[in-house]
Parts: C-alpha cells; sequence; structure tokens
C-alpha cells in the first residue's frame, strides 16, 4: 500500500538509536524543572523563526490554553480577533479564554480589510486586540497576509499570534522560482522578514520536522510571563526528553540539510503536478506538499478515496475549512520515489474513470 497520508513532508522520522536521552520523564511539573535539553532545543527554535526566546509544550492545545487563559483573565482590557480559517487547536484555546470573559470575534479569512473593521468597531472599547490566524492553509494553499494583520495588531497596540504548525520547517526567507518554499525553514514569519515584540508563533514540530513537539516563541518579556502565568507548565509534565531529543535532531538536520530535503520535496511535488496533469487531472496546491484534486462532493471524495485504497493507494478524503471545497488530497513527502508518484497518479486516473488495464500499463504510459 504506498501511502499518501502522513504530514512528515521532509521525511525525518527519528528511529530511536538515532536519538540520545536518558531518562524519559522527570517526573516534576513543566514549571518547576525544564530539561536542560528543552532549554537548548528552545534557543535553537527561537533562532530559527526569529524571536528573542521560545519554551517547549507537550502540545499546541497546552500552549494555545495557556496563551488565550491569560488573555481570559484580562477580559475587561483584551479581545481576541480571529481568521475563520483558523486550525481548530487554536479555537478551542479561545474557548477557554471566552468563557473566562473575553470578547472572542471572527473575521473573514485572509481579509485585512474585514480585521480592520472590526478593530474600527472595537476601539471605542479600549480593548486591546489578541489577532489570530494560521501562517498558511492548506485548504487554499496561500499563506496568510501576516504583513497586514501585524501592521493592523500594532496601530490598535495588539499583537499578533501565529499558529504556523503548517510552515514551520517548510516554508522560509526569500522564495523565488528556483526554492519556492523559501530558505531555512523559519515558517511564515521568516517568509515575509517579519519580526517584533508584538509577534508570538506557535507551532508543532510534528510535521515537516517530525518531532511531536511544540513551541512558543516570542518576545523575552511575553515568554517570561507566559511562564510565569502558565497553567499546563504547573499541572503537567514537559514534553518528554526522547520528544525532545527528536526535535533537536530535527532543528540540526534542518540546519545542515534542510534546504536540500526542500528542494527534492519541491521537486517530488512538481513530479506529481506533472503525472495527474498527463492522467487529465489538475491539482491544488502550488508548491505545497498537499496535492488536492476536487471532487465537488463529500461524498464523492470518500468515493474515491475507497476505490484508490482498493487499488493500493492511501490517500485522504477531506473538505477544506477555509472554502468547504471537498477533494481527494495526496500528501507528498521528500521520500517518495517518482515511480511512486506515478502509480499513485494512474491508479486516481483508473479510480475516476473506471480505466482499464493494470496500474502499471498506465504508470508507464505516464512515464513515456
Amino acid at each position: 500500500m504506498l501511502d499518501f497520508t502522513s504530514s512528515l513532508f521532509l521525511g525525518l522520522t527519528h528511529e530511536s538509536g538515532a536519538l540520545e536521552w536518558s531518562e524519559l520523564t522527570t517526573g516534576k511539573p513543566a514549571a518547576l524543572c525544564l530539561p536542560a535539553a528543552a532549554t537548548e532545543t528552545a534557543r535553537a527554535f527561537a533562532a530559527l523563526v526569529g524571536c528573542a526566546r521560545a519554551v517547549p509544550s507537550t502540545s499546541t492545545l497546552h500552549a494555545f490554553t495557556d496563551v488565550f487563559a491569560g488573555v481570559g483573565a484580562s477580559h475587561a482590557t483584551s479581545a481576541l480577533l480571529y481568521d475563520d480559517g483558523v486550525y481548530p487547536v487554536a479555537r478551542w484555546g479561545m474557548e477557554r479564554a471566552e468563557r473566562r470573559g473575553a470578547i472572542v470575534l471572527p473575521f473573514r479569512h485572509h481579509d485585512a480589510g474585514a480585521l480592520e473593521r472590526r478593530l474600527s468597531r472595537l476601539a471605542g472599547a479600549r480593548r486591546r486586540p489578541w489577532v489570530v490566524c494560521d501562517g498558511f492553509c492548506p485548504g487554499c494553499a496561500r499563506p496568510a497576509p501576516l504583513p497586514e494583520y501585524l501592521a493592523l495588531a500594532r496601530r490598535w497596540g495588539g499583537r499578533l499570534v501565529v499558529d504556523d504548525t503548517q510552515a514551520t520547517g517548510l516554508l522560509g526567507a526569500g522564495p523565488c522560482a528556483a526554492a519556492p518554499l523559501g530558505r531555512g525553514g523559519g515558517g511564515s514569519p521568516a517568509r515575509f522578514g517579519l519580526t517584533g515584540g508584538d509577534l508570538v508563533v506557535v507551532a508543532s514540530l510534528a510535521k515537516a520536522f517530525g518531532a511531536p513537539v511544540a513551541m512558543l516563541a516570542g518576545s523575552r518579556a511575553f515568554v517570561d510571563d507566559f511562564e510565569a502565568r502558565s497553567e499546563t507548565m504547573l499541572h503537567c509534565s514537559p514534553p518528554s526528553q526522547a520528544h525532545l531529543a527528536a526535535a533537536a535532531r530535527a532543528l540540526a538536520l534542518n540546519a545542515a540539510a534542510g534546504d536540500r530535503l526542500r528542494a527534492r520535496l519541491v521537486a517530488r511535488v512538481r513530479g506529481f503536478r506533472r503525472a495527474l496533469a498527463a492522467a487529465g487531472f489538475t491539482a491544488r496546491g502550488g508548491p505545497f506538499p498537499m496535492q488536492r484534486v476536487a471532487t465537488g462532493d463529500p461524498r464523492a471524495a470518500l468515493a474515491l478515496r475507497a476505490e484508490l485504497a482498493r487499488r493500493g493507494i492511501r490517500a485522504l478524503a477531506r473538505r477544506a475549512r477555509c472554502t468547504g471545497e471537498a477533494s481527494v488530497t495526496f500528501i507528498i513527502t521528500a521520500r517518495h520515489g517518482e515511480a511512486e508518484l506515478r502509480t499513485a497518479a494512474a491508479a486516481l486516473a483508473a479510480a475516476a474513470w473506471g480505466g482499464h488495464g493494470s496500474i502499471d500499463t498506465l504508470s508507464s504510459k505516464l512515464e513515456a
């Protein structure tokens, strides 16, 4: 079974023999004792994304729970404004703030004008805004307009909180035709060259970097205050040392070979798009590894996914949060081979159009 459902974009898997750690956990809450590896890894992450300081967390849910709980505690002076395409985990954190009395309002996806109108209406209430968004939306394959969002947050004395899980390790500075994802892997803010004390980045390293650890990064004062107020750090253990070792290894590999892996990934994505085009399909997703073939109907996507599975291809049936569009989605990684990509395209053609003959025959036709 060929698998196109993994988000390990760069193909990093961190086998146990490649990791160095002594004890899984200290048994102490994170607020009392962070392992030395946590501090070193957080320092490397902060440098990667262009922030002054970072702190690790077990998951983005833990991080967002605490970030937005603090907003809820100061509900009389703060308001949360979120891009309505934001990933559900950030919304779950905002729900906690809302239960504590914070104002929580959506604005239209990737629409800086809609955000500005929200901010204007709140101006008389004298509330400091927190603008919340994803750095990159896989549904429409577009980065958020972060420069505009950050400028608006600054104009009203607020801050921008970016869930950059999709882009961390994948996008970077200076995107161009030769390197459409950019270089360095610093994520969405790095792609736009954004820095500042009013910028907060929350990201899981579980996708491009293959390490199920989250990081929260921002100004030194913000992260210091986060640690002082964090309820999950007080009541929960820090990430295990095995997870931290994987994160440290991923960041080191990114520094040494990340751009080469991203170039390989782009080549694989382009190859897959060419194979799909030769088979008569149009893929959506640009250079991003999530390649979507629209089906128009969720039931059609489910049926096509099932038929692909019968033919030995594991793909996803998805419905984009931002557009509602249903699709069969193939996630390409740097580990996929060119022959595998042609096989998947041939299987899609056979599954969609009731093609006859073997997949190997169809795949060889696409290669020719």
